[in-house]
């Protein structure tokens, strides 16, 4: 340790190249530099969360515009050790997007070169870079972490990442951003958090609220007899599920109202993760059968979840897609700091965490949540019912691992001006 209390240079300058990731370094409580050094944060949520966020260590997956912003956040929020893995180099386009990149970046890894601003940030904090294909990776390779944050990755490649953090016990975040829209996904499969509050008349019942909170313990806070400590317990299921097949929950679709109010983003967003799968790229704005097939998906997603048809708009499509790809900054930061938080809530465990899907609509200004989850067990139970649970779903494959693509009619094709 440094006279300044920071971490010396040869500490920080970790790169990986055999895919082990370094554990944080051991805490040995925090420093009156670094109270005073997080002073604000330490009153918003206390030393105790503080010491647990101090003690951390993430792994970040893609180091684009919404990487970028998510480590930011993470870096000067003090975590213990950030480990950001990204194969590719950094272009042109990687410069309009990412604060952390200069002109002299152009052509070097992108998690490389994104490592030395972010030390600068905040030198306490273990920055790590693996330059290896996330996809090469074994389930071992995630066991170090304390948190998964895959970005900007296709939807087949976060279901292999997410069975791996289940099959380790870590939880994990999925996000992605185009252009004007994102999503953040959360997959904690358990998770405990703390809530004080004022006592009530009241007893407090043990017990569940929802369908995925239930109340497991209830105390007296030892200062203050008329506060209450709720214990409260998170369950979720995984990106497989939500990403397709998981229904909307039932008080979303009650009322043709609620059922209206629904963003089509969702459907618009599960065609495109399909779309993925079944050719391994995003759409071509300039293929019309590309088009075609998107505008149908869209179309299956949003009659599979029960949405009124005249809720999915040529205009909303048409929008939708050509966003596909692009990178805006002003979103990025939205869904970025809105990821970031809730891990740091979700390590110092004092707030009701994401359940489950985020969905952000800078058009509209909205990001509603859903808790999109099927029917059968949810959280630590989940993975070992999956082969039944996905015994029925009778999914027919074309030799790849992916669904043949739909026949596509062509009176439901939409067109770019």
């Amino acid at each position: 340790m440094a006279s300044n209390g920071s971490l010396p240079n040869e500490a920080v300058a970790a790169t990986l190249s055999n895919g082990t990731a370094p554990p944080p370094q051991p805490s040995t409580g925090i420093s009156n530099d670094e109270i005073a050094l997080y002073d604000r944060q330490i009153r918003l949520w206390g030393m105790k969360a503080q010491e647990k966020i101090r003690k951390a260590n993430i792994l970040l997956i893609t180091m684009k515009g919404l990487g970028n912003e998510i480590a930011k956040n993470l870096v000067l929020a003090g975590v213990g050790a950030i480990t950001i893995v990204d194969h590719e180099p950094v272009t042109e386009v990687d410069l309009g997007a990412q604060f952390l990149l200069t002109d002299e970046h152009l052509g070097m890894n992108r998690a490389l070169a994104a490592s030395d601003a972010l030390r600068r940030l905040n030198p306490r904090v273990t920055v790590t870079v693996d330059t290896d294909n996330i996809s090469s990776k074994g389930p071992s390779f995630f066991h170090p972490f304390s948190v998964v944050i895959a970005t900007d990755l296709d939807s087949s490649t976060l279901n292999v990442i997410n069975t791996a953090t289940r099959l380790n016990n870590r939880p994990f975040y999925a996000a992605g951003s185009h252009g004007m829209y994102g999503f953040i996904f959360a997959d904690l499969i358990e998770h405990d958090y703390v809530v004080e509050r004022q006592k009530s008349n009241r007893t407090t019942a043990l017990g569940p609220e929802t369908r995925t909170r239930s109340v497991v313990a209830v105390a007296t806070k030892k200062d203050n007899d008329q506060v209450e400590q709720v214990t409260k317990r998170e369950l979720y299921s995984t990106w497989l599920l939500a990403s397709d097949v998981a229904p909307l929950p039932a008080e979303v679709t009650s009322t043709a109202r609620r059922r209206r109010a629904v963003t089509p983003a969702l459907s618009c967003l599960r065609a495109l993760w399909e779309f993925t799968q079944l050719h391994g790229r995003a759409p071509s704005q300039g293929s019309h059968d590309d088009l075609a097939q998107f505008t149908l998906l869209a179309g299956q997603k949003h009659t599979s979840l029960g949405l009124p048809s005249e809720t999915l708009k040529s205009d909303f499509l048409r929008s939708f897609l050509q966003n596909i790809g692009s990178e805006v900054a002003p979103v990025t930061a939205q869904v970025g700091g809105w990821l970031a938080q809730d891990v740091i809530n979700v390590l110092g465990q004092n707030q009701q965490p994401i359940q489950n899907l985020v969905l952000f609509d800078g058009e509209a200004l909205e990001a509603p949540q859903y808790a999109l989850h099927s029917d059968g067990p949810l959280g630590a139970r989940l993975l070992s019912a999956a082969p039944q649970a996905t015994a029925g779903m009778g999914l027919v494959t074309n030799g790849n691992g992916h669904m043949p693509p739909p026949v596509v009619d062509p009176s439901e094709v939409i067109t770019l001006d």
